[in-house]
């Protein structure tokens, strides 16, 4: 057969396997994303059936799913709410930041991986999975508790601040030094403050550009000005992805709403070919040296996302099964995680081991992320007395949502 054969072949095998694994996640109430890193293994270097002439196809693919990630990212959310979110929650972000992204620079000082490796994995370590923790509140009818605006929040801050930290990321990737970092720094934020100014008093001229009453207009328009944004974002060093996720903020009202429910499919296709890509450049055989360390840094920073969500719940006065169920949401890690991993990777300036330890890193706490949000309340009320009431009867002291 042709090499074009071949490649329509292995696509078409792999895109059923996912929908394979797709569905088995869905059964057994787990995010997609340890499913499809899996899949990736088995499809990569080392695995079991290695892909071949489609690799080319799945590499670009995997580049639009990340534009795809943050750009629907970034339209749930506008430039008002992500100003007022800051204000709310800064207080708990730099907790968060400071709690989540230690553990990751340490182990990667403590296992020789340099300055680079270690901001790196603190990246890894630091961000919550967005796209898991709305699907849990969603799943589990959590919506409209009170601890959920805290989550949000936090989730808030820490896509804020993971546009200032790709840039910088992305800049010391390439080798430009200290003062390249400083400069991609001022970038970004001259960059974000620019969007920010522009979605706040022009957002509905942005959404007028790009709106179309027809569907195929409406998603080439789209489609195109996510690209280019992330292109020319990617040119000034800037980030792809951060280009992406500044254009949905800019894009706001029924236009954000469409877009986002014309684009779902397809970022859930590109996406699903970007987690399997990253697994496709792991060995599986270099998981089992770096999952001791895996383990370690998922009890850690299962605690450290506990105790945030905890103390940002109880700052806003929410009950204490309120303030379980805060923490337990922001303990996933997935999308952004890999993206960061799959950053340094590609620059080829760390270690091949810093992505087989950010793959099963991800695969357990993609796991017990959601495991851990559906128990939080079961095991507090395990650990908890009620409190007597004084006319005789028991009360449950977390009977305040």
């Amino acid at each position: 057969m042709d090499d074009t054969a071949i490649a329509l072949i292995e696509l078409g095998a792999v895109f059923f396997a996912l929908g394979v694994l797709g569905r088995l996640a869905g059964r057994i109430g787990l995010s997609p994303i340890p499913l499809y890193l899996i899949g990736g293994l088995a499809f990569g270097h080392g695995g079991l059936v290695p892909l071949g002439e489609a690799g080319e196809f799945s590499h670009l693919a995997a580049e639009i799913g990340v534009v795809l990630l943050l750009l629907l990212l970034g339209l749930e959310y506008t430039a008002p709410e992500l100003v007022n979110g800051l204000q709310k929650s800064w207080m708990a972000g730099v907790l968060d930041l400071v709690l989540n992204a230690t553990p990751g620079a340490v182990v990667a000082l403590l296992l020789g991986w340099g300055p680079i490796g270690a901001l790196t994995l603190a990246g890894v370590t630091y961000i919550s999975s967005s796209g898991i923790a709305a699907k849990v509140l969603t799943d589990l009818g959590r919506l409209g508790n009170r601890e959920t605006p805290v989550v949000l929040s936090i989730l808030v801050f820490e896509d804020l601040a993971m546009a200032l930290y790709l840039p910088i990321l992305t800049a010391l990737l390439a080798g430009v030094g200290f003062f390249g970092g400083v400069q991609a720094l001022g970038i970004a934020l001259l960059v974000i403050t620019t969007v920010l100014l522009i979605a706040l008093r022009y957002g509905h001229y942005v959404s007028a550009i790009v709106d179309s009453a027809d569907r195929e207009v409406f998603l080439l328009k789209l489609l195109g000005a996510a690209l280019l944004v992330a292109g020319i974002a990617q040119g000034l060093q800037v980030s792809a992805a951060v280009g992406a996720f500044m254009l949905g903020i800019a894009i706001s009202g029924s236009t954000a709403h469409n877009a986002t429910k014309l684009l779902e499919p397809l970022r859930d296709l590109f996406a699903a070919m970007f987690f399997v890509v990253f697994g496709l450049n792991t060995d599986p055989a270099s998981i089992p040296p770096v999952l001791g360390w895996a383990i370690v840094l998922a009890v850690i920073t299962t605690a450290t996302k506990l105790a945030t969500g905890w103390w940002a719940a109880a700052h806003q006065n929410v009950g204490k099964m309120g303030r379980a169920r805060a923490g337990a949401a922001l303990v996933a890690r997935g999308e952004f995680s890999i993206v960061i991993a799959g950053l340094a990777v590609a620059a080829g300036t760390v270690e091949d081991d810093l992505a087989a330890l950010a793959t099963a890193y991800v695969l357990l706490m993609a796991i017990v992320g959601p495991t851990a949000a559906r128990f939080a309340e079961p095991v507090v009320r395990l650990f908890q007395r009620p409190e007597p009431d004084p006319r005789g009867a028991e009360v449950d002291p977390f009977f305040r949502p």
